[in-house]
Order: C-alpha cells, then structure tokens, then sequence
C-alpha cells in the first residue's frame, strides 16, 4: 500500500507507524546501494512522471485552472531536469572527497563521505505540487534515503496523479505517500524522521521545526515572504515590464518567489507604470479582464485572502493603475498593478501570494535599501539596472535567500544554483548537488596513514619547552 488517503483518525497513526518501520528497515539497506542501484530509481521515476505527463497536465487544469504550458514548465521541467542533472553528476557527488592535510595533522589523511540521512519527510504545496514533491525526492533517492511525502488536500487531482506515480514506481518501504489534511502532517510530525524537507508558509515552518526539535530531526525549509524588486533609474524600462508581468502572470502569481512589490527610481515611475499597463493588455486580455489563461485562485479561501489585501490596500487610498476585476465564483482576481500604496497597509505587509502587484517610488537607493531591510529577509530580491556600482549596493547592503539581476525568478530555475531562503525566508539548500547535499550526512573520515603523529609530541608532563613551542606555533 503505497497511498493512505483519509484514513480513519483511529487507524491513522497505526498505518503511519507500519510504514515508518518498514522505511526505518530499508534505510539501514539503503546505506550501502551504489550510485547504479540509486540512479536506476532515478530513471524509473523519470519515466513515470512523462508516462504521466498527460495526467499531470489535466490535474493542474482540474485543480487550479493552469494551462498545459504552465504544467509543462512549472510541475514537469524542473523534475526531469533535476533529474537529468543527478544521472549526470551523482557518481562525482557520491565520491569521497580528499581535504588538505595541515602541518599539524601530518601523518593523517581526511575526506569527507557523504552518506544518507535515512528516513526523510517531504511535506509539499499546493502551487506547484509535483514539482516540490518530486524535487526534493529526487535528492532524497540520490542521498540514499528512504521518503514519505505528504502532498497538499488543497490540489486533490495532482495529489492524486503523485500517488499514482510513486505507487507504480516504489515499494512503500522506499517511498510512500500519506494523503489528508493538516491531522496527516501534524501525526506524520510526531515521528522521528532523519530529515524532513518542507516547503510552504513561515508560521507553519515554524510548527515544523518545533515538531523536528522534538527529535533533534534536521530541516530543509523552503518558505517565503516578501519578495521586492528594485527598479533603477537606468533601467531598460519595457524590459522591466515585461518580466515583472511574467512574474506575476505566472501560476496567478502563487510562486514564493513571485515579485511581491516594486521600488522604482521616481524618474521612471510613471514610464514604468504606463509599461505595466501595456504588457497586461497584451497578456492578461480576455471579456472583462477574465484572462481565461491565467491559472486561478486555488479555492474561495485563499481568493477572499487575497481580494481583502487588495481591500485593505484600496481603503487606504492605493489606486488601480491596470486590472481590478474579481469574481469569487471562479477564484478569479485580474492581475493587478496599484500605485500610491500605504507601507502599512496588509499588502505591504503580508506576502501576497497573488497577481496583485504594488509599485512605489524612491529617490533615494539608501531609502530603498531600508525599506528592504526593515522587514524580514526575502526569500528572493530583483534589480533592475544598467548600472554596477548599484547592483553592487543592492547585493551588499541586502540579504535574500536568492537573487536575479535585470529579470525575475529564474535563479530558481538554474540546475547549478542552490535555492533556498535564509532566516525568515527558509533554512537550507535544494536543487541539484545542494539536494544532495540537504538529504546527506557529510561524514568527516580521518586515517592515520604513517608513524607520525602530532600527539606525541604534546603529552603529559609538559615542559617549559614545550610550552614556549606551542606559543610560537599558534601564532
């Protein structure tokens, strides 16, 4: 059985505690696979998710309205690309790795060994499911770990799509998938898992960590917050539109590194607001604003969420420079650019986590800089400049988990680059090696290989000698 799909409360812990201790098993198994036997798992999970390529894409239509050129490029890509990327690599990344030896360790020789963490926990979101699913579980078949992944109720279809996925391609006492509400991951988080990995919100990353606190469990978080974008004076304006629009037109806007707010140089303002305009009548068209390929809201809850920040932000006397229409019944909210926005109102505070786009000015870089900084470290910042002396700046005098220059959100699409937030925004690395690298234990191994050893010289009783030595040395 490789799916628990609403279980009764009663039989619930008692079906995650029998597979729990099957993984608890395999894991000392999974210890000595080679990177054949690892990239083998690699391959057939590759070839499931394109055997279920159609599947995929019409669970994301059913789910959230997406069109098959967003699941293409936001659930299947980065899963075969990883994927792709380990089958190339995971030979080199599993290889011991020498360290230089220094003149106080001569006679010793050190590596460090990656070997798995064990038993992993990959709790994943709603937005793009199958991608942060299948991401993280592609480090955790790399690492050598065994993995339980709770995929988000709030997408049933692509829940359901993974489900089948992992049960045709794994043995539940390798990987499993538990389905359910939030009672499935609260009693998933009283195990004591080697690692878990969880991507979505601050607050219930923090829930996590205290739950993997219990345990001593290390965590991957993946989280968000306010992602800003700076917009210089030298900027290439239509550029900048451009991009900003894709941003946010991309999935509605429900991508933790979407373009939360912009900062742009009072002199291009208003050029960048007529531009904003612009691209969303020539991308965002359709009767009444509808946009009929825009992906939706997930559900009434989060649209009333993100209808009342664009309330809130409209009471306090931000305007509409471009779209504005809503419709409840069909999850529907048009992106949205505003202008003259209150910095208290709930739309400069909350992550959006939708197409509603704030623009406000600055005249001064230092100004924008501490706006920035008053407010938790970002998951991702943008700039946008044709000058390096203030991409400089931005870099130095900002933190972010991760950041694109003169574009937005494609760091996150690199193979090669970790990506991750810092603080606020997450803890630790994924994609790539850093996947690797998040489900492995980096095993320090030193050998002493010859007679000579520095303890010998620095045993009991001591001299006066000696201590004049070890004086000079250690400066």
């Amino acid at each position: 059985m490789n799916a628990i799909n609403e279980l009764p409360q009663s039989r619930l812990q008692d079906e995650i505690n029998r597979v729990f201790a099957l993984q608890q098993a395999r894991k000392i198994e999974l210890r000595q696979t080679t990177a054949e036997q690892r990239l083998e798992k690699l391959r057939r999970l590759r070839a499931a998710v394109i055997a279920h390529k159609a599947d995929i894409v019409a669970a994301a239509h059913a789910d959230m309205r997406k069109q098959p050129v967003e699941a293409l490029l936001g659930e299947i890509m980065p899963v075969t690309q990883g994927i792709d990327l380990a089958l190339k690599h995971l030979k080199r990344w599993m290889r011991p790795q020498r360290v230089k030896t220094p003149i106080n360790m001569l006679g010793t020789r050190g590596e460090i060994r990656y070997e798995p963490k064990g038993a992993a926990l990959i709790i994943a979101p709603w937005n793009v499911p199958v991608f942060l699913s299948f991401v993280p579980l592609t480090g955790a078949i790399a690492a050598g770990c065994t993995a339980i992944i709770k995929p988000s109720e709030m997408t049933p279809a692509l829940g359901a799509v993974i489900r089948n996925i992992v049960a045709e391609t794994f043995d539940e006492a390798e990987v499993a998938v538990f389905e359910g509400g939030p009672e499935v991951a609260t009693a998933l988080l009283t195990m004591p898992f080697d690692h878990i990995f969880y991507t979505g919100g601050p607050e219930i990353g923090k829930v996590v960590m205290r739950a993997a606190a219990e345990h001593l469990t290390s965590v991957t978080l993946e989280l968000g917050g306010k992602s800003p974008v700076i917009v210089d004076e030298s900027a290439d304006i239509e550029a900048a539109a451009e991009r900003l629009v894709w941003g946010k037109l991309l999935n509605g806007g429900q991508i933790c590194v979407a373009p939360d707010y912009v900062l742009v140089h009072e002199s291009r303002k208003e050029e960048l607001l007529g531009a904003l305009g612009r691209q969303l009548k020539t991308h965002a068209t359709g009767e009444a604003g509808r946009a009929p390929d825009l992906t939706r809201i997930v559900n009434g809850r989060h649209h009333a969420r993100v209808q009342g920040l664009l309330d809130d932000a409209l009471a306090r006397g931000a305007r509409v420079v471009a779209g504005g229409q809503s419709d409840a019944a069909d999850n529907f909210i048009a992106p949205t650019v505003l202008a003259d926005v209150a910095l208290d109102s709930r739309l400069m505070q909350e992550e959006i986590f939708g197409p509603l786009l704030p623009v406000l000015g600055y005249q001064d870089l230092n100004r924008a800089l501490e706006l920035i900084n008053a407010k938790p470290k970002p998951l991702a910042l943008y700039a946008f400049s044709r000058i390096k002396d203030n991409v400089e700046r931005i870099l130095r005098g900002t933190s972010a988990g991760g950041t694109t220059i003169n574009h937005v959100m494609l760091h996150g699409l690199h193979p090669n680059l970790p990506f991750g937030g810092v603080n606020n925004s997450g803890i630790g690395k994924s994609g790539g090696f850093y996947g690797f690298q998040a489900f492995s234990n980096e095993r320090a191994v030193l050998r002493q290989v010859s007679g000579i050893s520095f303890t010998r010289w620095v045993m009991p009783p001591y001299s006066a000698r000696l201590s004049r030595i070890m004086d000079r040395f250690v400066k």
